[in-house]
C-alpha cells in the first residue's frame, strides 16, 4: 500500500474511532508509522486529508454504481439513466454494498465516523445522510419509481449495519440480509427465492 493510501485508511480509522476532532496529524503519523513532516508531504493538514477521504469515497462510490450497470449521477441529471432497472440488479447492488459498508476496511471506518459525527457537526450530519441515510433511501426509490418500496428495501438494511458493528456472529447478520432481500423480492414480483440467487 503506497504512503498516500495508507495515511488515509489510517486516518479515516482513528476518526471512526476516537472522533474528528480528538484525532492530530501527530498521531495520524504515528498510526502509519512516519513522523508529521513526512506526512505534509502528501497532505497540507488535517482537513487537507479529509477532504481527501471525501474524493476517494466519491470514487468509490461511482465504481461501485457501474459495476451493477446502474447510474452514478442524480435521477434529476440522468433521468433515463433510471429507466427499466431489473430489480434484480438492485438487489445484488444492495447485497455488495452491505458487505462493502460492512466488511471493506476503509467504507466500514467512514461509515462508523460518520455515524458517530453526525451528531457533532451539520457538515459530518449531511454526509451521513448523503451516504447512508436520506441518499441511498433516496437514490432507492428513484430506482424502484416508490419512496414507500425503498423504506421497505433499504430500512432493515440501514438497520443491520449497527447491528452487525456489535454481533459477535456477523456472518448471521449478513444472513439476515440475505433473507430480508428474498423476501422483499418474493412480496413484490412473486418470484421465487431460486429466481433471485440466479442473478
Amino acid at each position: 500500500m503506497e504512503t498516500r493510501e495508507k495515511i488515509l485508511l489510517e486516518a479515516v480509522k482513528l476518526f471512526a474511532s476516537a472522533g474528528f476532532g480528538a484525532v492530530t496529524v501527530d498521531r495520524i503519523a504515528s498510526a502509519v508509522g512516519i513522523k508529521a513532516p513526512s506526512l505534509y508531504k502528501h497532505f497540507k493538514s488535517k482537513r487537507d486529508i479529509f477532504q481527501s477521504i471525501l474524493s476517494e469515497m466519491e470514487r468509490r462510490d461511482a465504481e461501485n454504481a457501474e459495476s451493477f450497470s446502474l447510474p452514478a449521477d442524480t435521477a434529476e441529471n440522468d433521468p433515463e439513466g433510471y429507466q427499466g432497472i431489473p430489480v434484480t440488479a438492485l438487489l445484488g447492488f444492495c447485497r455488495e454494498m452491505f458487505v462493502y459498508w460492512t466488511e471493506d476496511e476503509f467504507a466500514s471506518a467512514f461509515r462508523r465516523m460518520l455515524t458517530v459525527e453526525q451528531y457533532r457537526s451539520e457538515e459530518m450530519n449531511r454526509l451521513y445522510h448523503q451516504y447512508l441515510g436520506e441518499g441511498p433511501l433516496q437514490y432507492t426509490a428513484d430506482l424502484l419509481g416508490s419512496y414507500d418500496e425503498a423504506l421497505t428495501l433499504y430500512a432493515p438494511m440501514h438497520l443491520l449495519y449497527g447491528i452487525y458493528d456489535s454481533a459477535g456472529d456477523k456472518q448471521a447478520v449478513t444472513a439476515r440480509l440475505e433473507q430480508h432481500l428474498k423476501t422483499w423480492y418474493k412480496e413484490r414480483t412473486g418470484g421465487n427465492d431460486n429466481e433471485l440467487s440466479e442473478k
